[in-house]
């Protein structure tokens, strides 16, 4: 199968956009990139700490560098949960193949109140997840050529719907 690269995953915290890449990657033979590994990489530290330590702004900084490296390679590509909300993002990601996992929000809630190394979720997932809705959707929607919905089914479901519809374009 051919499709153009790279296929950019947003969503969400939770949603499955890492699971999803890798699986995703995997059917296509090529390299799968996350870019909070990569600023992890880069910086030498955790993404929680760079949030305490340089504050969300100069993540974000980060993340926009992060995201047009991943760009120019022929690779799946999860983003962080807020860098489409990131004008510099939504600018980079025009042109492009981009992927919009929606999950419903109990299942988020589900994937994420027990996870430690998600800094926006450290307290209250359920009004977080909530705000976040609420402020990221429109950007998901607005970068968004396809979007998936996903629920508490495998990630193998969702790789292959993403595959299905892109075949088809």
């Amino acid at each position: 199968m051919s499709v153009a690269l790279p296929i950019v995953l947003v969503g969400l915290p939770g949603a499955g956009k890492s699971k999803v890449g890798r699986l995703l990657a995997g059917h296509l033979g090529v390299p799968h990139v996350d870019t909070d590994d990569l600023i992890v990489e880069r910086e030498g530290r955790a993404i929680s700490d760079i949030f305490t330590t340089d504050g969300e702004s100069a993540f974000r900084l980060m993340e926009t560098e992060a995201v047009a490296d991943a760009l120019s390679r022929r690779a799946v590509v999860s983003l962080g949960g807020g860098a489409a909300a990131t004008d510099a993002v939504r600018d980079l990601l025009v042109g492009h193949t981009v992927v919009y996992i929606d999950a419903p929000h109990d299942e988020l809630v589900r994937r994420t109140a027990s996870k430690t190394h998600r800094p926006l979720l450290a307290t209250d997932p359920d009004g977080t997840l909530r705000r976040l809705r609420s402020e990221r959707e429109p950007h998901y929607r607005a970068v968004a050529t396809l979007t998936v919905p996903t629920g508490p089914g495998p990630a193998e479901d969702v790789a292959t719907a993403i595959l299905t519809h892109l075949e088809q374009l």
